[in-house]
């Protein structure tokens, strides 16, 4: 008759052996976190080997001296990182509060947003809204903008925003506005063309900002890789070049760009 507990200890000698085979060929590393039995590993991936922009120290501190987000911004921050797939999309505090205080100092008339998510920086973007005033956000995942339509009520704006599901590239062409404001934050290789679609629309004086124009440090490398961060670059050179507006790329959160139109 086998012994249980040796057949056990055997089997998982043969996995650990069989593991410590595949993770050395692999270049990771692994740990034994289960029962002999259901032999249940964790395999720790390498990390991708983004720049650290900005010292999280340094971030920490300019958080702290910041206008603090109000009860309703913490709970949809808490709900994302709780739920979401992708929490690191959410504009987050620190660009929350300056897209607020850029709507603010221009109070716009008309605001477009590509790129709603959950709905953070379309509330901030709100704030600033002239009497009247009217802000159109695109967003293409229904489920996000499901969860955005209820954080718009929550927060009282949902008379002041126009929510639009799909494609930007289909709607912008419908929505017949004059722009005084612009944010793009969505699918990385269309920002080319979006910024061809709504500059025209934009009034003069008018501002567009758009985010992630240094895509987690990849747009540093050379040569540049992946295809979102050459289209970031790509879109990059283009605003540099264009000489039909004024432009500033800040290092904020993932780098934005803030755009004004002569």
């Amino acid at each position: 008759m086998i012994n249980s507990t040796s057949f056990k200890a055997s089997i998982a000698d043969y996995h650990c052996q069989f593991y410590d085979s595949v993770c050395c060929r692999l270049g990771v590393s692994w740990t034994y976190s289960g029962t002999i039995a259901h032999c249940l590993f964790n395999l720790s991936l390498p990390k991708r080997n983004h720049v650290e922009l900005i010292h999280p120290k340094a971030d920490a501190y300019a958080a702290a001296f910041s206008t603090q987000e109000n009860d309703l911004l913490k709970s949809i921050v808490a709900e994302t990182e709780r739920s979401h797939s992708q929490p690191h999309m959410l504009s987050g505090q620190l660009q929350g509060q300056f897209l607020e205080i850029i709507s603010k100092l221009i109070s716009p008339k008309r605001i477009l947003e590509i790129g709603t998510m959950v709905g953070y920086s379309t509330i901030c973007l709100a704030q600033g809204l002239a009497a009247g005033g009217r802000l159109h956000t695109i967003e293409m995942r229904e489920e996000d903008a499901a969860i955005a339509r209820s954080n718009f009520s929550r927060a009282g704006v949902q008379d002041k925003i126009q929510l639009h599901i799909g494609n930007a590239l289909s709607i912008i062409p419908q929505l017949e506005e004059t722009w005084d404001l612009v944010f793009i934050d969505a699918d990385k290789t269309g920002y080319m063309q979006y910024y061809d679609m709504v500059k025209p629309r934009l009034r003069s004086g008018g501002l567009l900002l758009a985010d992630n124009v240094l895509f987690h440090g990849d747009v540093l490398e050379d040569p540049i890789k992946g295809k979102n961060a050459k289209a970031i670059h790509a879109f990059n050179e283009m605003v540099a070049a264009d000489e039909e507006v004024e432009k500033i790329m800040l290092t904020l959160r993932d780098g934005l760009f803030l755009i004004r139109k002569k």
